[in-house]
């Protein structure tokens, strides 16, 4: 049995089937949102597994609503560094001018030290897949 094909002309030589414009027409709502919304193919990590590590190893210095030897961090994900006026910064977090987001969260939670020099913060998450839970946590709780 022959199967119709067409053919895109002149410039392209593309022979395309039934199946294949199937696909194409079936993946297009997903190619459209990713394009419409990128944020959403950045969404990765466990915000269950988040809060469960932010409890376990933020919150000797850390709350979410109160400061402590810490800032309070409800909120953190979309919030320039250092604007908290009750908390205590170094000069160094004060005038980073950073938006913490997804990239310098992880930046931050890796090495401090690499994303704002001297700062005051000695903690670290070596683990990329603990990062991008407790980063989700806190996206979470932002609202983002």
């Amino acid at each position: 049995m022959k199967q119709n094909t067409w053919s895109i002309q002149p410039r392209l030589n593309v022979r395309l089937t039934h199946n294949s414009i199937f696909a194409i027409c079936a993946c297009m709502p997903m190619l459209i949102a990713l394009l419409a919304f990128p944020h959403l193919s950045q969404a990765t990590g466990d915000p269950d597994r988040g809060k469960q590590l932010f409890e376990r190893r933020c919150t000797g210095c850390h709350s979410l609503d109160q400061d402590k030897e810490g800032p309070r961090l409800r909120g953190v994900y979309g919030r320039q560094s250092g604007k908290i006026s009750s908390s205590k910064y170094s000069t160094a977090v004060q005038s980073a001018h950073i938006t913490w987001d997804d990239t310098s969260l992880d930046k931050w939670l890796t090495d401090p030290d690499s994303l704002i020099a001297d700062t005051d913060m000695d903690f670290h998450v070596p683990k990329a897949d603990e990062r991008a839970d407790i980063i989700r946590y806190l996206k979470l709780l932002s609202g983002k």
